[in-house]
Formats: C-alpha cells, structure tokens, sequence
C-alpha cells in the first residue's frame, strides 16, 4: 500500500508539471499572435506560397520591365483658367487729403483811441469795400487840442524866423536859432499828432469782405483795442489739407487739385503753398490750394476731400473680378508664371474707373488670371485659355 501511494503521488506531481508547462506555452503562443500578428501572417503566407516564390519573382520583374519601358505621364490634373496677357499704362495719380476750406483774408478791426461809437451799427453778413466807414467815434475835445497845436505851430515858425534873421544879421547866436528851430519841429509834430488823433476817429475796412460779426453798437463806449468789427474774405477762398512726409515729393507749387465739399460741391484750384516745416505732432506738411469763390457759396470752415495732381504711375487696367486675397490677407492678383503654373503677385489699389481698376506693383507685361483665380494656389499647373485685353 505504500508503495502505491508512493507512485500515485509521484504521477500526480509529473501532472502538475505538464499542466504548467502547457499554460506556459498556450501564453507565449497568445502574446506572440497579438503582438507579432503581422511577422506571424508574412511567414505562413510565404511558407504556403514557397512552391511558386521563383515564379512570382519572374513576374515581378516582367512587370518591373514593363513599367520602366512605358513613357513617364504628368498624372497631376490641369486646372483650366482664363487669362489675359496686360500691358502697363502710364496713368496719372492724385494725393488724396482730408482738409477745410478756410478765408484768404479774416481780421479783427480795432480801435486805436477812445471815444463814444455815434455811428449806426453795420449788421454781419454785409459786403463791405476797402476803405468804408465800420464804425465813427465822438470827436470830444480833439478839435481844440489841435487848434491849439496849430497856433503853437504859428508862434515856433515866426521865432525861427526872427532868429534866423538876427543869426545872418549877426545880432542871434547859433544855439538860439538851434533852439528855435528845435520849437519849431516839436510844434508840426505836435500838429501831426492832433490830426492822426482825429482820423482815428473813422474805423475803416482795410479791405474788402464780409462782416462777420455786427459793428460797435450806437453809443457804445470804445478803448484802444476794442472790437469794432471782423471782417473776412472768401474771393479767393483757400483749401487747407496736412500731407504726410512720405507723400510731400510728390506735390509741388502750382499742382491742380480739386475738391469735393461735403455738400456734393466740386470746385478745382491750384497749390498755391507747401511748408518746408513740418508740424512737430503729427508729422505732416500744410498745404494751400486757391479756388476761385465769385459767388461767394463756399464758407469758411467746411471739410473737403482734397485730390491733388502728381506725376504719373506705371499701372494695369484690369477687372475688379481679378482681385483676389493670399492667405496673410494681401491684395493682389494670380499670375500665369513659368511652366504655366499659378503664382501670386501683391498689388496696390490706385483707383476704380467704369472700365476697371487700375493696379500698380505688376512687371511691365503680365499675363493675369481673370477667371477661376479662386481656387488656385501657388505652384498649381494651369491650362490657360487667353482673351482679348477688355476689361
């Protein structure tokens, strides 16, 4: 009996050890079919296929041969597009500004001595001529005090008389005709002195405008500075615009320019100055444009869009359709370029017209895409189709 158990054990511990060895190798059968599935699946497939690998490889190289022996083919699609070949045209250009209209002439008229206004007063808005009457001031004691200066003039001219009489005679010295006539000169100045007095008693226009503001009031007491009128001249009026330092060459004296008012008015001038001073803030320059006023319907002070002449651009004319974006957001144009493929070329806008835009930036000939841009990149081969140059 001992020995039966003896053996019966023994068989139960070389059991164990079988099923142990069997879980090991159904383990690294598992993890060799997931991870090395596809190493596992080319050796099987070779393996069933080996009978006929020298016969696959024939093939493989007739095949080979076959497709070395065939001519190359551009398998790449063309994209079919319309272009038109452009030539460059001189056009002219214009600085455009942001301006006003201002007076050629504007003037406050003062009084230059006191008195009471006992003229009627002028109301603005009236047309005044060069040398009319603004305003008329109480003469007071004025008239004496040149009376006086008058008889002081009389009294010194009959003194140097005398003296220099008695000088030649030999009875006066010399310091007393120096003397006398020194009295003299003081008396005429005196005389000068008196009427300058009077005359600014008239407050006169120095030229001709519109009054601005009313005149002194009837009554009203005026000092020395003191507001009797504003005057200002609209024929000619001037238009006033600030150009940047980057665009000042290309305007110069005697330009034309014209206008457009806020109004919907357009009216067209020259440049009559241009500051070689620049403004310390904002960098630009200021500049004059004269324009012809007769009916005085321009006023001082409107906005204006100023457009003044510069020298021609180098530029194509082409429809507005032809404009596209890169992908930075440039404005610019698609090119038919070397090989027939699509390239892109930056542009500035100069200005639109009823026959198109006209576009600066592109070479001096320039076959441009008009038709099916959209959809191309740079390097795209093309086939082009050409178009007369009508925008």
């Amino acid at each position: 009996m001992t020995t039966l158990f003896m053996v019966a054990r023994g068989l139960k511990n070389r059991m164990r050890i079988f099923s142990i060895l069997t879980a090991i190798v159904v383990a690294a059968a598992l993890a060799l079919l997931v991870l090395e599935r596809e190493a596992v699946t080319a050796f099987a497939t070779n393996y069933g296929a080996a009978p006929d690998a020298d016969m696959a490889a024939d093939a493989d190289g007739a095949a080979t041969l076959a497709e070395t022996d065939a001519p190359q083919q551009d398998v790449a699609p063309r994209i079919s597009v319309v272009a038109l070949r452009s030539v460059a045209q001189s056009v002219d250009s214009a600085v455009i500004l942001r301006g006003l209209t201002e007076a050629a002439r504007q003037v406050v008229v003062m009084a230059e001595t006191s008195g009471l206004v006992k003229s009627e007063p002028l109301r603005k808005g009236t047309q005044v001529s060069a040398g009319q009457l603004l305003c008329r001031l109480e003469t007071g004691t004025r008239d004496a005090g040149l009376a006086e200066a008058e008889a002081r003039l009389a009294e010194a001219q009959i003194n140097f008389t005398a003296a220099e009489r008695l000088t030649q005679d030999g009875f006066a010295s010399e310091t007393r005709l120096a003397s006398a006539r020194a009295t003299l000169q003081s008396a005429e100045a005196g005389v000068q002195v008196a009427r300058k007095e009077i005359e600014r008693l008239e407050i006169r226009a120095p030229f001709g405008g519109l009054l601005e503001s009313d005149t002194a009031e009837l009554g009203a007491l005026m000092q020395p500075g003191g507001h009797c009128a504003t005057i200002i001249r609209l024929n000619p009026i001037k238009l006033i615009g600030f150009v940047p330092e980057v665009e000042v060459n290309r305007i110069g004296l005697g330009a034309m320019a014209g206008a457009r008012l806020a109004t919907g008015q357009e009216v067209v001038g020259q440049v009559t100055f241009l500051s070689r001073s620049a403004d310390p803030e904002t960098r630009t320059f200021r500049v004059e444009v004269e324009v012809a006023n007769d009916d005085l319907s321009i006023r001082d002070g409107q906005t204006a869009e100023i457009l003044i002449e510069s020298e021609g651009t180098s530029a194509h004319l082409l429809p507005q359709s032809a404009m596209t974006l890169d992908d930075d957001g440039q404005l610019g144009v698609r090119l038919v370029g070397a090989d027939n493929r699509a390239e892109f070329a930056q542009v500035s806008l100069l200005r639109d017209s009823d026959d198109g835009a006209w576009l600066a930036g592109l070479p001096q000939e320039a076959a441009v895409i008009v038709s099916g841009q959209e959809y191309l990149i740079d390097g795209v081969a093309l086939e082009v189709t050409y178009r007369d140059n009508t925008p």
